[in-house]
C-alpha cells in the first residue's frame, strides 16, 4: 500500500474540497476508499457545519480534511457595487430582474472563533485553509487540538510564508486547478504558474510536506507528482461526475461537453480569480473585470441572473468550476474512482 503517515491515510490521494458541488457524502466515500476526503466548510452555516461534523464522526474513524477560507471580509463599497450593477444592467433587463429586489446570496465567511468553538468538540486531525492562514490566536487554538494544518500556495513566496507562519503541509496549487486559486500575497496573475513548474520549486525550498494540486486527473499525473517529491496529490475535477457529488445537471452537461476544453480564470462570479468553463458572461464581459465588487460580494448580483437563466435551462451565468483537465471525470462512485486510481498507481 502507498501509505502516507503524515496524512494517516492508505493512499496518497486527497479529494479537493469543492464548495457548492459536494457535502459529507463525497468526503466519506473517498476516506473509506483509503484516500483523504475533504469537506468544504466556507459556505456552511454554523448549524449545517455541526450537522456535517456529526454525520462524518458518526460514520467513520478515518481522517477527513475540513477546509475553510481565510480571506479578509469585504468592506462595504456602494459605489463599486453600483458600477458592477451598471455593467450587469442589460442582463437584468433581458431577464426581467428588478435590481432593487435582489437579495443577498450565499455567504462565504472566513474562519473565525465561532467556527472554532464548534470544531473544538471534534478536534479534527486535519484542516486546510485557502487564501493564507487564520490569525495567530486562531491558528494556535487549532494546533492545540493536535490538528495538522495545510494551506494552499500558488507561488514559492506564498509557500515560504506558510511554512514560516505555522503550516504543517503545503498544497502547491498550479494555475490549471479548477475553482478558486489560493493566491493571497499578491493579486498579480503573472505570478501564477503550472503545477509541474511550481511543485519542484516549492519542494526544494521548504522542509514541510508538499502536496501537488492542479490539472492532475489520472494515474500518470499522480505518479509524476510523486516522482517529483510530492507527498500526496489533491484531485478535484475528476470527482465532479461521481455519484456522491451534488453537481447540478447544468454543470454536469458542461463537463461532459466539448465546452469543458475551454476554461478561463475569471473573477466575474465572486470577485476572486477562479477557473471555470467559459460561458456567455465570460465571453461577453471578458474573464477578468476590474469593476467586480470585493470577494465574495460580487456573487450577490450575478446569482440573481444565474437563478433566472438556470430556470430556463441556460448556463449563461453559472460558475461552471472546472480544472483544465476533465479527462479523468468518470460517472462512477468516488470510492471506485479512488481505488481504481490507486490501483493504477501501484502498477506504474
Amino acid at each position: 500500500m502507498l501509505t502516507d503517515k503524515f496524512l494517516d491515510v492508505d493512499l496518497p490521494i486527497i479529494q479537493a474540497p469543492m464548495a457548492g458541488v459536494q457535502g459529507s457524502k463525497l468526503a466519506l466515500a473517498v476516506s473509506r476508499a483509503g484516500g483523504l476526503g475533504s469537506l468544504p466548510c466556507a459556505m456552511l452555516s454554523y448549524d449545517k457545519l455541526k450537522q456535517e461534523l456529526d454525520c462524518i464522526y458518526s460514520s467513520t474513524e478515518k481522517p477527513v480534511n475540513f477546509n475553510f477560507f481565510c480571506h479578509s471580509p469585504a468592506k462595504p463599497d456602494s459605489r463599486r457595487e453600483a458600477r458592477w450593477r451598471d455593467v450587469l444592467q442589460p442582463y437584468f433587463s433581458e431577464f426581467g430582474i428588478n435590481e432593487n429586489e435582489i437579495s443577498e446570496g450565499s455567504s462565504r465567511l472566513p474562519f473565525n472563533h465561532d467556527m472554532a468553538d464548534i470544531l473544538a468538540n471534534y478536534k479534527p486531525r486535519i484542516m486546510s485553509f485557502h487564501f493564507g492562514l487564520p490569525d495567530e490566536k486562531l491558528l494556535h487554538r487549532v494546533k492545540a487540538w493536535g490538528t495538522k494544518v495545510l494551506s494552499s500556495a500558488t507561488t514559492l513566496q506564498e509557500a515560504k510564508w506558510l511554512e514560516a507562519h505555522g503550516a504543517d503541509g503545503i498544497i502547491a496549487q498550479g494555475l490549471e486547478a479548477g475553482g478558486h486559486l489560493g493566491l493571497f500575497l499578491s493579486d498579480d496573475m503573472t505570478t501564477q504558474m503550472g503545477t509541474f513548474s511550481l511543485l519542484p520549486q516549492i519542494i526544494k525550498k521548504v522542509s514541510v510536506p508538499v502536496i501537488a494540486a492542479g490539472g492532475i486527473a489520472d494515474a500518470s499525473g499522480v505518479a509524476a507528482a510523486l516522482f517529483l517529491g510530492a507527498r500526496a496529490v489533491q484531485i478535484g475535477t475528476a470527482y465532479l461526475l461521481c455519484s456522491e457529488t451534488e453537481t447540478t445537471d447544468i454543470h454536469w452537461q458542461a463537463l461532459k461537453s466539448e465546452a469543458s476544453q475551454h476554461t478561463a480564470v475569471t473573477n466575474l462570479f465572486t470577485g476572486r480569480p477562479a477557473r471555470g468553463i467559459i460561458n456567455r458572461i465570460i465571453r461577453e464581459l471578458g474573464p477578468m473585470n476590474n469593476t467586480t465588487p470585493e470577494f465574495p460580494t460580487a456573487a450577490t448580483a450575478i446569482s440573481a441572473l444565474r437563478k433566472e437563466a438556470e430556470a430556463m435551462g441556460l448556463n449563461d451565468f453559472t460558475p461552471l468550476w472546472s480544472g483544465q483537465n476533465t479527462s479523468g471525470c468518470k460517472e462512477i462512485s468516488a470510492t471506485e474512482l479512488t481505488r481504481a486510481l490507486a490501483k493504477e498507481i501501484q502498477t506504474l
